[in-house]
């Protein structure tokens, strides 16, 4: 940590605003705020903020001296919930954002976030509680809460749709529709995704499967093999309704 002490000279001042955060972000993660990566998406958000518009940008490593000092002072632990709460944000922050350098005042608020090639996800709309997939993310920030949120373009549907989302509550791997061999693997409790038909809508929407019906398989390579009916209760309305397993798909396996 030597280095980081000794660039601290040069480095631009926090503004009250910023301040806040750091001590409102601290209190909440306490030693899990050190992390590289939150310590970047913060500085990120602070860089890019209407009020640093006409002030050099925010170094990661500021950032990250600042919740050192800090911790020196008070050795302050982290509480178990703030801690699961950061692991899964390194996790998903490493899969989804690069390495980004800061962008010059003169360009859009926040970091143009590439397509993702390999990793695939889907994202809950706050319009309709439902999972849409995801086609690309493009900005993310850090609220004052300590949460990490993502600016979400939906797979079909234009920038007019767009929204941000909690990356902890609502981004998550892409759910797979369940084939007819899979049918035994659906058990009464599970979460399921299910198609819920409504008069004037059709979405995805998280569901519990509550009862099951199980019939015999005539053929496990058509759909028709499975004639099984799942009686599911959606958890954002908590009305039940009996579906086939073509209407089901199922949580990613780790």
């Amino acid at each position: 940590m030597g280095d980081l002490v000794s660039a601290g000279d040069s480095w631009p001042e926090f503004t009250l605003a910023e301040i806040k955060e750091l001590e409102s972000t601290y209190k909440e993660l306490g030693e899990a705020s050190l992390s590289q990566e939150f310590c970047q998406a913060l500085a990120t958000s602070f860089s890019f903020a209407a009020s640093r518009a006409a002030r050099p940008a925010i170094p990661w490593q500021q950032v990250q001296s600042w919740f050192l000092d800090k911790l020196k002072g008070s050795r302050t632990k982290v509480q178990p919930s703030s801690s699961k709460a950061l692991s899964f944000f390194v996790n998903l922050s490493r899969e989804i954002f690069p390495s980004i350098e800061p962008e010059t005042s003169q360009k859009p608020k926040g970091n143009r976030i590439s397509e993702l090639k390999e990793c695939q996800f889907e994202a809950k709309s706050a319009k309709d509680a439902a999972w849409y997939d995801v086609a690309s993310f493009l900005t993310y920030r850090v609220t004052y809460a300590g949460d990490l949120e993502v600016r979400v373009r939906f797979s079909g549907f234009g920038n007019a749709e767009d929204e941000w989302v909690n990356v902890k509550e609502g981004v998550r791997e892409r759910s797979i529709p369940l084939e007819p061999s899979e049918c035994h693997e659906v058990n009464v409790g599970d979460l399921v995704l299910c198609y819920q038909e409504r008069e004037h809508q059709a979405v995805y929407c998280d569901a519990y499967v509550v009862e099951i019906q199980r019939q015999l398989h005539h053929d496990n390579n058509d759909i028709e093999g499975c004639r099984c009916i799942f009686l599911v209760r959606y958890s954002h309305d908590y009305t039940e309704e009996a579906v086939d397993l073509g209407r089901l798909c199922r949580r990613p396996k780790h």
